[in-house]
């Protein structure tokens, strides 16, 4: 693990987002929260900020933080089309990139796992830091 000791405590924030694709029928259900394992969305987002909290258990080098804040929404991109866009932020020694990227991946395996009993062809593409700020770098924003 890298030591982090003598790096000053700062504001830290990462947005990352990822797509889940499915047929049209199953995006469907999601939305009028008929599908058989109940409300899609909600156990997404419980389950994308769980493993936000504990991606230092996850992943074998990053470090434990205390999170301050997280956060997963989502957005219809099409009719086959689900966008999950997580935020999460800590003031620490250390950056929260990969909290939000493993919150973003558990949400939409969330999904997947949800809906696979009528959609087993769904995909999850596109899981990516969108946008970091805080610590030594500074500021990251996808298509600067």
């Amino acid at each position: 693990m890298v030591d982090t000791s003598a790096k000053p405590e700062t504001l830290r924030e990462a947005r990352a987002s990822a797509i889940v694709r499915m047929q049209p029928d199953t995006l469907a259900l999601i939305r009028n929260r008929a599908a058989a394992k109940g409300d899609v969305l909600e156990v997404a987002r419980i389950a994308g900020i769980s493993a936000a909290k504990r991606t230092g258990e996850l992943i074998p080098l990053c470090h434990p933080l205390p999170i301050t804040a997280a956060s997963v929404d989502f957005s219809y991109l099409s009719e086959a089309q689900l966008r999950i866009e997580t935020q999460v932020r800590v003031y620490g020694r250390t950056g929260v990139e990969m909290e939000a990227l493993t919150a973003a991946a558990v949400a939409a395996l969330t999904v997947y796992d949800m809906c696979k009993s009528v959609d087993r062809g769904m995909t999850i593409d596109s899981i990516q830091l969108e946008e970091k700020s805080g610590g030594r770098r500074g500021r990251f924003q996808r298509g600067d």
